[in-house]
């Protein structure tokens, strides 16, 4: 295959770096609503919605918060890409971030698109100072909790980002030499059960869908709601590390997550990085980049074929 060399070299480069960074403990990434309702007017808080209904917010957000959309805050709008370092730079200078500033995130649909959120603000170089409201605005709603429709004036700040971390992303490249057995990298798929066995294409509603069903060679499947709680919380430490380990996921290898777009795979991402402080990387471009593809690997078990239908 052309560029095999490249392919290669650029996935052995990264996975020394996955290997060293997994010499890292992991962070204390969550916060609780009690410890929320008590820093809402801490000068050095910053709260951040990122929602999947992004009409969600004017109907009501935690007192403070400022909205991240994540059609038009988080991606490039002239390529499939996630946001630039100016324009994310620019979201961040206007909410008040500062190098000091605490950033708790949250989101509707158990926080995928919050934690999504936090796989970026990681790459720009802020993850340890990134928190995700465990719950998040499931359990503060359901808990009764405060909300309000006004948006709150910050000082700009003038916060400088660094550039991108790349040892945090998988790119096609990364899965595709993991798939022709080129590296011992765990890949995990966290779709449902029917998505990685290829009876369903994707989930009923969604817009953004691959050619071809299935999962990529080689990958484990746990989907991402064996981890979380009725309440929407995460499950505890112990508990995720026991059911990775039972699918021989136990953070002795590096990890590659991924689902459809790359949202939900964040959310994994999150459990398995920040609170088990494993070696991962997420894979953003996820089955709608593998699974259209053209002359890749892929395992299909229920045979579905793609009538265009």
């Amino acid at each position: 295959m052309p560029g095999l060399k490249k392919i290669a070299a650029f996935s052995t480069t990264a996975v020394a770096a996955l290997l060293l960074a997994g010499q890292a403990s992991a962070s204390e990434a969550l916060v609780d609503a009690d410890w929320l309702q008590q820093n809402l007017d801490n000068p050095k808080v910053r709260v951040f919605e990122v929602s999947v209904d992004t009409g969600v917010y004017e109907r009501g957000h935690i007192p403070g918060a400022v909205n991240i959309n994540w059609h038009t805050d988080l991606v490039d709008r002239e390529r499939r890409d996630i946001a630039t370092k100016d324009d994310f730079e620019k979201l961040l200078r206007g909410a008040g971030v500062d190098d000091d500033t605490t950033i708790v995130l949250y989101g509707d649909n158990n926080n995928w698109f919050a934690a999504w959120g936090a796989w970026i603000f990681e790459t720009y170089g802020l993850g340890d100072q990134v928190k995700l409201l465990d719950g998040g605005r499931k359990l503060w709603e359901a808990q009764g909790l405060p909300l309000d429709t006004t948006a709150r004036e910050q000082a700009e700040t003038a916060l400088t980002l660094p550039e991108r971390d790349t040892t945090i992303r998988a790119r096609f490249t990364d899965v595709l030499a993991v798939a022709e057995g080129k590296h011992d990298i765990k890949l995990v798929d966290i779709r449902s059960a029917d998505e990685y066995s290829g009876k369903i294409f994707a989930p009923d509603g969604v817009k953004e869908l691959a050619v071809r069903a299935g999962h990529i060679p080689g990958a484990v499947n746990v989907p991402w709601g064996t981890i979380v709680n009725e309440d929407g919380t995460f499950k505890s430490a112990e508990d995720i590390r026991k059911i990775y380990a039972d699918k021989g996921v136990d953070g002795s290898e590096p990890i590659i997550t991924y689902c459809r777009i790359g949202e939900r795979s964040s959310h994994t991402w999150f459990a398995l990085k920040k609170i088990l402080g494993y070696d991962v990387r997420n894979y953003d471009g996820s089955w709608t980049e593998y699974g259209n593809a053209v002359g890749v690997p892929v395992s299909n078990p229920s045979g579905t074929i793609w009538t265009g239908k």
